[in-house]
This record gives C-alpha cells, structure tokens and sequence, in this order.
C-alpha cells in the first residue's frame, strides 16, 4: 500500500505527462483534440505536453495528426512484461491450483514492502473481484493474499507498513484498525491460512496461504476467491488446495528449483543488453 502524498508535494506537469503517455499507449492513435477532452485541458496545454513526449521519442506524431507510442515506449513496455513475468514453476502451480478448485485463483509476491498481484487464471463460473488486475498492491489490511504474507512479518514491520495510512473501509467487514489487524495476523500465522471474509469485495469471500524462501521469509501467496455462499460450502477444499500450492512452491525454492524473486530482479535485462551492445 502506498503511503499517501501532500499534492504541494505532486509536480502537476509531470503526473500530466505520464497520464496522457499512458493513454497514448493504452488508447492510441489518438487525436491531441481527444486527449484535452479526455483530460479537461486546453488544446495548447495538451500539444506542449505531447511536444515534449515527442521530443524524447515516447510518443510520435502520425500524418493524419494522430499519436501513438514512440520508439523510446516500447523499451519501457518490454520491461514491464519482464517485471509482471512470473516463474514457469509457479505458473504451473497455480494452473495446477485453478483446475483443482474451479475457481478463480491469484498468485501474489511479496517484494519491496508490498504485494504485488503477479497473475491470475479465471473461472467463467465465478464474479470477477473488481479493481483487481496484474501489478495491483493497494489495500494490503482487506486482501487475503496480503494478509497470508504479512503474518510472517515482525509486527514492528507491519506497524510502519501502516503508519500513518488510512485504511479503507471498503465493506462492513474491513477490518480498519491496525492494533485489530495485528490480532488478526497472529491468528492467520498459527493456523497457516487467511481468510478474506467479504472484507475486500461484498459477495466475495478468498482464502490464501503464503509460501518462502529458503531463510524463511514469505516470498508470496497462493489465493482462491468464491462468491460467499459457494466459499462456506467449499470452504475446507479450498483452503486445502492454497496450503498445498504453498507448500509445493516452497519446496521448489527450498530444492533451488525455483528462482527466487529477489534473484529474478539482479538479473540483467538481455534486451537492454542487446540495446547497448
């Protein structure tokens, strides 16, 4: 979860760049003329904007007048897809945990003091968990897979994850107080699993187990998410098939079959290497 910013502390143009960036490459070709509509400025605030994207080759300017990505944003796109790989073991895994439950299942990875959703496989049976999409690491208090993680961490590590950070109270159910949520770790690491009862989503009930690396710090989680009613029923199948996929993930790393995550992240980047060369 990101700690929140004063906006005295937010330089306006440069978080205006990356928004109309993002949509040029999310939406392009697209017009200048559509871009100020889309974000409520002027046309002449929106071509400086895109003067200065084009200028560094992030953006370029079609002859009919539209944009779309420039050369220097496929690089940038590439290194993205590397960070949101994930490990063929753990691919299998968690194909291997959606087929057995028939449920919509999340792999998640604890890296750099957040949870990052790093993939997921969904069922054509089940609601879908809005908001949630790859990369995703906010509400860390209201999501089973987050929860299943910050268990293992010391206590202290978890009071200043929180500090000063306002937690949302997205259902009834969220729990918002941290000395609450420290009660509610201790009892997801003595019996080895979370449950997100309807915290996160209304309707929507997960469980999750964490798996670790060698030393013994979580690396990441295993989850399965079910509507609430179907969940109760089911509940004791899946939480047996998130401590497995934890458990076969851990082992692999445990039997250096799986690279870690914070391995993964020395690595050098080939295409960057090739980009140099």
């Amino acid at each position: 979860m990101s700690a929140q910013h004063d906006k005295s502390e937010v330089l306006t143009t440069l978080s205006r760049g990356m928004a109309i960036f993002e949509y040029v490459a999310t939406v392009g070709p697209v017009t200048a003329k559509q871009i100020a509509a889309e974000f409520g400025i002027s046309n002449g605030v929106c071509y400086h904007v895109l003067r200065t994207l084009e200028a560094d080759e992030y953006v370029v300017r079609r002859s009919g007048g539209s944009y779309e990505l420039g050369p220097h944003g496929f690089p940038l796109g590439r290194g993205l897809q590397r960070h949101s790989e994930i490990a063929p073991e753990l691919a299998v895994i968690l194909t291997r945990l959606f087929n057995g439950t028939e449920e919509t299942a999340f792999v998640a990875e604890w890296r750099g003091g957040a949870v990052i959703l790093r993939h997921f496989l969904t069922s054509n049976h089940t609601l879908s968990v809005g908001g949630l999409e790859v990369g995703y690491t906010g509400d860390m208090h209201a999501r089973a897979s987050c929860k299943a993680i910050l268990a293992h961490l010391p206590s202290e590590q978890v009071d200043t994850l929180f500090a000063g950070i306002h937690l949302r109270q997205l259902t009834p159910h969220t729990v918002t107080d941290v000395d609450e949520l420290q009660v509610e770790l201790a009892r997801i690491r003595a019996q080895g699993y979370s449950i997100d009862a309807e915290e996160f989503v209304e309707g929507m009930q997960c469980v999750s187990a964490a798996y670790f690396l060698p030393d013994g710090e979580p690396a990441g989680s295993f989850t399965v998410s079910a509507p609430a009613e179907r969940f109760r029923r089911k509940r004791t199948e899946l939480i047996d098939a998130v401590r497995e996929a934890a458990r076969l993930a851990t082992s692999l790393l445990a039997a250096g079959k799986l690279q870690s995550p914070r391995a993964r992240l020395t690595q050098p980047d080939p295409s960057r290497e090739r980009n140099l060369a």
